[in-house]
């Protein structure tokens, strides 16, 4: 499968201005035959969590709008968003439409970000996800979620072959990035890849103005990169094939020789 991840710098607040670039993104990567576009985490909105309340009616419309991106461009979209909860609340939450437009998935981020109060505003998602696509089963993660290798161990458990993780890393923590997602493909031997914003944001909370760094990054089951992309914003393109997985496993034993009843 052909793979694009759109690196971009999402427009605070700007549901419509950040729909577009995710068209431009779309068209490009339909262009150069890709399967899946992965986008970053809050790619509609981004984190001003007290504007994002006052959105979420004009984000109810967003997976449509999606959807309907989906079906024109005949390329599944995966990535983050401003989500209301059954309570009126928000949540974060990736999906994962199909190039029919199809809702195939929806994940809400399990660990809140406390650095940045997420907690204060968002509800925590409280199951993993990994589900079956025309290209294979995939599994999720988004951002924070990356520290925590157990998750990964779960959707690898559920039979995950590919792991994507939308994001919004910013420095000064781009060694933790660049180390965390090769741990993760190498451990669950597993393709990973991950999203991440480009630019800079004002959060409110503790942070202030966060800078975004970028690297979005397709890591093979041995860890190897296959593409990663610099700060600035780009739309990074590699072929994966998950039949490696399999043969990875095959040749180093590792998933095999696990002992989880110990544990």
């Amino acid at each position: 499968m052909r793979m694009s991840l759109g690196q971009f710098d999402v427009s605070q607040g700007e549901i419509n201005a950040n729909l577009k670039t995710i068209s431009e993104l779309a068209a490009e990567a339909s262009s150069v035959k890709s399967d899946l576009l992965c986008l970053p985490e809050m790619a509609t909105t981004g984190f001003n969590w007290m504007r994002n309340r006052e959105l979420l009616d004009e984000s109810d419309h967003t997976p449509r709008a999606l959807a309907d991106l989906a079906l024109k461009y005949s390329i599944s979209i995966c990535g983050s968003f401003l989500e209301r909860t059954e309570k009126e609340g928000m949540a974060n939450t990736l999906y994962f439409f199909s190039k029919e437009g199809e809702i195939l998935g929806q994940y809400r981020k399990i660990h809140l970000f406390t650095q940045f109060d997420e907690g204060r505003y968002v509800e925590a998602g409280n199951r993993p996800l990994v589900i079956d696509t025309a290209v294979g089963k995939i599994g999720f993660g988004i951002c924070y979620d990356l520290r925590f290798p157990e998750q990964f161990r779960k959707n690898n458990e559920l039979g995950a072959a590919l792991q994507l993780l939308p994001a919004a890393f910013p420095h000064p923590r781009l060694e933790h990035w660049r180390t965390l997602i090769r741990a993760r493909a190498i451990e669950n031997q597993s393709f990973f890849v991950a999203t991440n914003q480009s630019g800079c944001e004002a959060h409110v909370g503790k942070s202030g103005e966060v800078e975004y760094f970028g690297h979005s990054m397709i890591v093979d089951p041995w860890g190897e990169i296959i593409a990663e992309g610099g700060e600035s914003e780009a739309l990074i393109s590699a072929e994966i094939d998950l039949a490696e997985v399999t043969k990875t496993r095959a040749i180093l034993t590792a998933w095999k020789d696990r002992r989880p009843n110990l544990f």
